[in-house]
């Protein structure tokens, strides 16, 4: 099965992100394998939460959608297992310390494992507080993503030597949303990580399309889009993985045409 380095194996990366269960669980599975078949390399997949703090209205809407539908995690852990045969690009799981703790992280952790869910992303959890899950997370072969801000500074080298799978280097300051233009100097912070550190960093919150991920592939090991295929599947709902398919398409090949 692959890990999250395979990901990164052949040229740029491209990640996607999705909310499971908006607006069903089906159309998640089918977007999942519209995606893989059209050059993501990677896919995030978003358990809902009633209170996603680091997500801007276009991603909280998914969760509102999902959440009504009657999407729960034992739900999700049933449809990853179920597109496991035919989907074998690396998924992660990105979503809250809440969902894991209330679970309880010992048995949504084994049940990751039994899906083929090789890393976590928990953007509430600080860097200083990852002990909470990393053991945990270690000791199943699983990831426990870190993310590095750009107020990060002088914690951005402590972060990336205890870095796992890729690192997530958030694009700009607030919450997940697409952004008309991407302002950070993004190449300054992924040249310190790349001081410390051999894991693939990939960039994140705010790219939209194909060009701006075409320009941020240009400074690190990927690019992360999940807003746009979000905004993708409130438009289009039940008819989404057609129209998420072509675009993530169009992102990848822009990357390569570097």
């Amino acid at each position: 099965m692959t890990e999250i380095r395979d990901a990164f194996s052949n040229g740029k990366a491209l990640i996607a992100f999705v909310t499971c269960g908006d607006p069903d669980l089906d159309t998640t599975k089918a977007i999942v394998r519209s995606m893989a078949s059209n050059g993501v390399d990677l896919i995030e997949l978003g358990i809902p939460f009633s209170d996603p703090t680091a997500e801007g209205p276009v991603i909280q809407g998914a969760n509102v959608r999902a959440l009504k539908a009657g999407t729960t995690t034992d739900k999700i852990f049933d449809m990853v297992e179920s597109i496991r045969d035919d989907v074998d690009i690396p998924m992660v799981f990105m979503t809250y310390a809440n969902v894991v703790f209330s679970y309880g992280t010992d048995r949504f952790l084994d049940r990751c494992v039994k899906a083929g869910i090789k890393g976590l992303i928990l953007p509430d959890v600080p860097f200083e507080e990852k002990e909470d899950f990393a053991p945990a997370c270690e000791k199943r072969g699983m990831c426990l993503i870190s993310m590095v801000a750009p107020t990060s500074h002088e914690r951005i080298a402590m972060i990336a030597k205890g870095s796992k799978g890729f690192l997530y280097v958030v694009s700009s300051l607030g919450v997940t949303g697409t952004r008309s233009k991407i302002t950070t100097d993004i190449g300054s912070i992924t040249e310190a990580i790349k001081k410390v550190t051999d894991t693939p960093c990939a960039v994140g919150f705010g790219i939209s399309n194909p060009q701006q991920a075409k320009d941020m592939s240009k400074k690190a090991d990927g690019v992360i889009i999940g807003s746009a295929i979000v905004r993708l599947v409130a438009e289009h709902g039940k008819d989404s993985a057609k129209p998420v398919g072509e675009f993530v398409k169009s992102v990848k090949e822009a990357m390569r045409s570097q």
